[in-house]
């Protein structure tokens, strides 16, 4: 190849590498606004990733009392608290006796499981997943029976403080990880 072919050939090679850096995007990362005010519960996965040092990065399932088990620290309570507030919390027991400047990130990595029983077509407990409305989670339930109520549905929904409310929200709302949905009978 000549030397004026050259050129403009590695610039554009160049332009296409740089481009393809761009278009690559991380997968599975979840809204910050979402994670910065999701409460922790049984059976969510976080990750804990405490920089430098490798033997203290782990990834748990928050177990039925609310706890993690944590390399040094032991049992640790996270139930009820968001990513943010564990990772404070972990970076504060860890400091001092263990680490000087503890530096450490957690992501919930798995959320835990909805549930809709009632008039579907295949009730049982599905992976949850951010952004899913109770329509979306009727449809991965197999859709509605033909005596299902359509208009309004049940909602039994974990408090933060513990305990459940039940709730009745129209079909275009939200779902929260550990969500109860339950699609009534129909009288008309």
């Amino acid at each position: 190849m000549n030397n004026r072919l050259a050129k403009p050939f590695l610039l554009l090679l160049l332009l296409l590498c740089n481009t393809a850096s761009f278009a690559q995007q991380p997968p599975n990362i979840p809204s910050l606004n979402q994670d910065d005010e999701y409460t922790l519960g049984a059976s969510d996965v976080i990750e804990i990733v405490v920089f430098g040092e490798d033997d203290l990065s782990v990834e748990r399932r928050v177990n039925s009392r609310g706890n993690i088990s944590v390399p040094l620290l032991g049992a640790v309570k996270v139930q009820g608290k968001t990513v943010n507030e564990v990772a404070a919390l972990l970076a504060d027991m860890l400091k001092g006796d263990y680490l000087i400047n503890p530096q450490l990130n957690v992501s919930v990595v798995e959320y835990r499981q909805f549930y809709v029983r009632g008039e579907v077509k295949s009730p049982g407990g599905f992976p949850y997943l951010p952004g899913l409305t109770i329509g979306k989670a009727v449809a991965i339930a197999g859709g509605f029976t033909e005596r299902a109520s359509r208009k309004k549905m049940e909602v039994s929904r974990e408090q933060k403080e513990g305990g459940r409310e039940t709730i009745i929200l129209p079909i275009t709302d939200t779902v929260a990880p550990g969500d109860i949905i339950i699609v009534e009978e129909s009288f008309f």
